[in-house]
């Protein structure tokens, strides 16, 4: 597989504190990438450089063969960012939003085509405020692939949903990945980058700690002696509550 990022040697400083220090990682080619750590460990701060938001200190990034420094301009050409709930102009449906960002893409779009990927095509006359938590978030992932991007960005997608939306995303992230997109994600949720990536780095205080599949990394710690302290089952929590209430997406009314 091929390399569409990388990044060497990224140090962010503000002032004397030094947010990233020098982080170095590849993400390949249609992957699902996944970027773990406490809150202020750098995650953010090293993605929004990457997607041409916030001046880097040092290091050199580089995205589908453009030099960050020399083609910032080409590099947001092929990225899709998820923005935060605050972005959106509460006046305007769904249908005339994506109009807007095409617009703004300067690209030509079919809205109801572009929520039927997200499975909203019976909300493109909605306004995002009327939306459920989960509509918001796919509504927010259609936005990321209105320029067909060659790499979409979500940070923390699934936070605050119920079981049914939160899986139902993941479904969502998977046929995005399948058309060929790469995803790079952000989650607190430890489940959900097991069920996603195909490799994670797990960042703290502004370094990377360790880089693998979720997997190996979960070999890594059991081969050394580590035991959980509970009998573990061949099901949780989670899975009792999907099973009962049914996998089929409802939607809040």
């Amino acid at each position: 597989m091929q390399t569409i990022i990388s990044v060497r040697d990224l140090k962010k400083k503000y002032g004397d504190f030094e947010a990233v220090k020098g982080i170095s990682f590849e993400v390949k080619e249609g992957e699902i990438f996944g970027l773990l750590g406490p809150n202020g460990a750098g995650k953010s701060t090293t993605l929004e450089i990457i997607e041409t938001l916030r001046e880097k200190t040092s290091g050199e990034v580089i995205v589908n063969g453009f030099n960050l420094d020399k083609d910032p301009g080409e590099i947001k050409k092929i990225i899709g960012v998820q923005l935060q709930t605050s972005g959106y102009y509460p006046g305007l449906n769904l249908t005339e939003l994506i109009e807007l960002f095409g617009g703004l893409y300067n690209r030509s779009v079919r809205p109801l085509e572009l929520l039927d990927t997200v499975n909203l095509r019976d909300k493109a006359r909605a306004k995002f405020k009327e939306l459920s938590g989960g509509q918001k978030q796919r509504f927010s992932i259609a936005t990321t692939l209105i320029n067909q991007p060659r790499i979409i960005f979500l940070d923390e997608p699934t936070t605050g949903l119920d079981p049914q939306a939160r899986r139902n995303l993941w479904g969502l992230i998977k046929e995005i990945r399948k058309k060929g997109t790469t995803v790079i994600i952000t989650t607190h949720y430890m489940d959900e980058a097991e069920v996603l990536c195909d490799r994670v780095a797990i960042v703290d205080s502004g370094k990377i700690i360790a880089l693998e599949t979720p997997d190996r990394l979960i070999d890594n710690l059991v081969a050394s002696g580590f035991e959980r302290p509970k009998e573990v089952k061949k099901a949780n929590l989670e899975d009792v509550f999907i099973h009962l209430t049914g996998h089929a997406l409802r939607e809040e009314h």
